[in-house]
């Protein structure tokens, strides 16, 4: 059997580092030798450029200084010079600097004493990614000589068949040293538990003794109280009558003795009998009242199962209610004129089924199909969207239509409060069916304005979960306001689609957005 080199990875790993180091290292070097070259290069092409531009420079000749400066960015180190005249004022500014930054060499042009202008000269700067790229030949050879060190050390490195039969000698001896100290300590557990077995023992067959005999001695004692007894009164009745007499009196008294040891041995079974009685009633007892808390137990255990299957987080759901109603803190709505209140509801009614049929066009939502015909009332309006099959997103399609309702309603809302008429704003709900009961509940209990609360099982927030971010209820005091959640924003490519399909809908609609 061949056995690896002992840590060979570890010895990988330090390869590994010093090959980076060297890069490194080399990188560095490679730019600081680079750095100079082009610094002494650049010097000398802006000493030779201002002696070539001084003519030109002093009469402020543009034209010539942008031809004798485009001759210099022809250079590939060379990213932009820009001339100034003796007033700090930009002649010439060439080369694309502000893309590409780099050194830049500055130089002041003199005639005689007098300044006439400067000349500043900016230098590419050279990426790590060109050094690599030019010493790619020592790199890959750097490279492959760490690969070589690595084989050539797992190769060497293992260990020979001396040092494998050492190392299993070595194993050997240390199990077998560990198992004679197990067995030391198990005999010594051994000795230990046997004379703790044989004292006590000891110990039961001496408190059985003791008991035997206290029971022995207290046998002997109550018959020999008995014996003393019945010899007393025999003696008494023979001193008192002559010898025939005393028989039949012994007789007679013999039968009185087994009397009277009758007559307590029923005394005791009877009372024996009304103690195991009374304990029996009193069992009886217990068992009767224990029996309706039991059952009253199982009766909530049973509603607190039904209740629980129906909030099952796994339960099944093929269909969705979309509940939008008037955040009315005021009850504004019953109060207004049927002639204003009917027109506004019919306008309500008519964005809510131009919004549905729009939003239902979506390639997204191919499969949801709506059962109802929703109209608004002073309640609000409802939704009822069903999957047709089972790749049908309908939990998307109810959350896309309920905040599709709300971003419309805020522009119906702004605008008529801009023209001073009545308008209210909205909050919606989005629920399995089973739940759009619990879910009106909530609306109207810690639903706010512009908001929309999601009641779903897991199998619908998976179809959003994609799509749309939820928060929880802070400090719920109920499960239905622990179970639900509050929509928090969606993906930019969800928020653009329902941005064009309100725009779809206004376009449709922008002749009737407002009610006289």
């Amino acid at each position: 059997m061949t056995y690896l080199a002992p840590r060979q990875g570890l010895f990988a790993i330090i390869l590994l580092v010093s090959f980076c180091l060297q890069t490194l290292l080399l990188v560095i070097s490679t730019d600081q030798q680079l750095s100079k070259s082009r610094a002494l290069k650049g010097e000398q092409m802006v000493a030779q450029l201002i002696d070539e531009a001084r003519l030109s420079l002093e009469n402020k000749d543009r034209v010539s200084l942008s031809v004798i400066a485009n001759r210099y960015t022809s250079e590939q180190d060379v990213t932009r010079i820009l001339i100034k005249d003796s007033n700090d004022d930009i002649l010439v500014p060439v080369g694309n600097a502000p893309m590409q930054q780099g050194d830049t060499i500055r130089q002041i042009a003199t005639k005689g004493d007098a300044v006439i202008g400067s000349v500043a000269l900016t230098l590419k700067d050279i990426s790590k990614g060109e050094i690599i790229a030019m010493q790619w030949p020592f790199v890959i050879g750097m490279l492959l000589l760490h690969l070589l060190l690595w084989l050539i050390y797992g190769y060497l490195a293992r260990p020979t068949k001396e040092q494998i039969n050492a190392i299993s000698r070595d194993i050997s001896e240390l199990h077998r040293e560990q198992f004679r100290q197990l067995d030391q300590r198990g005999a010594e557990r051994d000795y230990d538990r046997s004379s703790y077995e044989d004292d006590r023992r000891a110990a039961d067959v001496e408190a059985t003794q003791s008991t035997v005999d206290n029971t022995t001695t207290a046998d002997a004692s109550a018959a020999v109280r008995t014996l003393n007894i019945h010899g007393a009164v025999n003696s008494y009745i023979r001193g008192q009558q002559g010898a025939t007499s005393a028989d039949a009196d012994t007789r007679t008294n013999s039968e009185h003795d087994l009397d009277i040891s009758a007559d307590i041995n029923a005394d005791i079974s009877a009372g024996m009998k009304d103690d195991v009685d009374a304990t029996s009633k009193a069992d009886s007892a217990h068992h009767t009242e224990d029996e309706p808390s039991e059952t009253s137990h199982d009766q909530s255990i049973g509603k607190a199962a039904r209740g629980s299957a129906r909030l099952s987080a796994t339960r099944a759901f093929d269909s969705v209610r979309v509940q939008i109603v008037f955040h009315d803190e005021f009850n504004m709505l019953e109060r207004l004129a049927p002639a204003q209140r009917l027109p506004y509801l019919a306008l309500c009614t008519q964005l809510l089924n131009q919004a549905t049929t729009e939003l239902l066009k979506q390639p997204l939502l191919l499969g949801v199909s709506v059962i109802n015909e929703p109209s608004f009332d002073d309640k609000g309006a409802s939704v009822l969207l069903k999957a047709d099959n089972s790749h049908a997103k309908v939990a998307l399609a109810g959350v896309m239509l309920g905040k599709l309702y709300l971003m419309l309603n805020k522009i119906i809302h702004d605008k008529h409060i801009e023209l001073s008429r009545f308008a209210l704003p909205a909050k919606a709900g989005v629920s399995d069916d089973a739940q759009s009961e619990a879910m009106m509940h909530l609306l109207h209990g810690i639903g706010k304005k512009e908001q929309m609360l999601i009641l779903l099982p897991n199998a619908g927030l998976k179809q959003i979960s994609h799509h749309v971010q939820v928060q929880s209820i802070m400090r719920p005091t109920t499960v239905y306001e622990r179970e639900c959640a509050i929509f928090d924003g969606g993906n930019d490519a969800m928020i653009q689609r329902l941005a064009d399909v309100r725009n779809a809908v206004l376009m449709v609609d922008n002749q009737e957005a407002s009610y006289s």
